[in-house]
């Protein structure tokens, strides 16, 4: 069993001790997942290309809280949809390397057209 299924197994766990199963619906994981990304986006909202790769230890606190907040519903909705998220990034990931020739997008960030 990997990391993930025991994040998974472990938010499962929490959410059944506390009778929270009937408000985790994949809507209300969703959005919860979306207000937890929110809050990630604002601690970078204001700074610069260069202070946002060099966070002090403040805000690398901050960020790592809402990345773990982030993570938890992730994986939390994709255990309800019956997703697996590794696999899921796989296959992302190959779709891209098919519509992304390195020859023709290498350096730039154009959007490639469907496939």
């Amino acid at each position: 069993m990997g990391e993930l299924e025991r994040l998974a197994d472990r938010m499962r766990e929490f959410a059944q001790a506390r009778d929270w199963e009937r408000f985790h619906t994949p809507k209300n994981l969703a959005m919860a997942l979306a207000g937890e990304v929110g809050e990630l986006v604002a601690e970078f909202q204001w700074l610069t290309p260069a202070e946002s790769s060099a966070l002090d230890e403040e805000a690398t606190a901050r960020v790592r809280a809402e990345l773990g907040d982030v993570t938890a519903y992730l994986v939390r909705l994709a255990d309800l949809l019956g997703v697996d998220l590794v696999r899921a990034a796989h296959d992302k990931l190959d779709e891209s390397e098919r519509r992304y020739d390195p020859g023709l997008y290498r350096g730039s960030a154009r959007k490639a057209p469907p496939l």
